[in-house]
């Protein structure tokens, strides 16, 4: 399974149920990773797309414990056992954990790949992404040759989960 973000240079993700900047490159690069994918999202993480609605051209799982909860175009679960159990239907490699936070902490140990858009900047934040770079388990194979939007630079980064020796 894949992780996909975009953090600062803390490793924040988002402000106020926002996320911190909407970068047009990465959200084309989260485009072109997840079409025809598996997206798997929290119901707070699903209220920040477009309309609030699913993504088009994806599997769209949504976690939540509100039982209450009925999203069109999406198969809601209310667990990790559920969400398990869902999963286990779609190729691992076919599967990206897209947030928030908590999804993000509790899938983290499952995935194999992270794909990071690092920002060169520090924001305000009230919610992060693991720090790949403090885990031993993680380490960093590919990254791109700076990005900028205006006067904001970034990179793609790929991590992958080290192989048991």
């Amino acid at each position: 399974m894949n992780l996909i973000a975009a953090a600062d240079k803390n490793w924040g993700i988002g402000m106020d149920n926002k996320l911190l900047v909407r970068i047009p490159e990465d959200m084309k690069f989260f485009q072109k990773m997840t079409t025809g994918k598996v997206v798997v999202v929290g119901r707070k993480t699903l209220e920040t797309f477009p309309g609030g609605q699913p993504l088009k051209n994806r599997t769209n799982i949504v976690l939540t414990a509100n039982r209450n909860v009925k999203i069109t175009g999406a198969v809601v679960v209310h667990s990790m056992e559920e969400l398990l159990e869902e999963l286990e239907k779609y190729d691992s490699q076919d599967i990206y954990i897209a947030g928030g936070e908590s999804v993000y902490r509790q899938m983290a140990d499952l995935c194999d790949t992270a794909y990071i858009t690092k920002i060169n900047f520090e924001y305000l934040a009230d919610v992060w992404f693991p720090n790949l770079d403090e885990k031993e388990e993680w380490e960093l194979v590919e990254d791109s040759e700076e990005q900028t939007y205006f006067d904001l630079e970034y990179y793609f980064l790929k991590y992958q989960r080290k192989k048991a020796q």
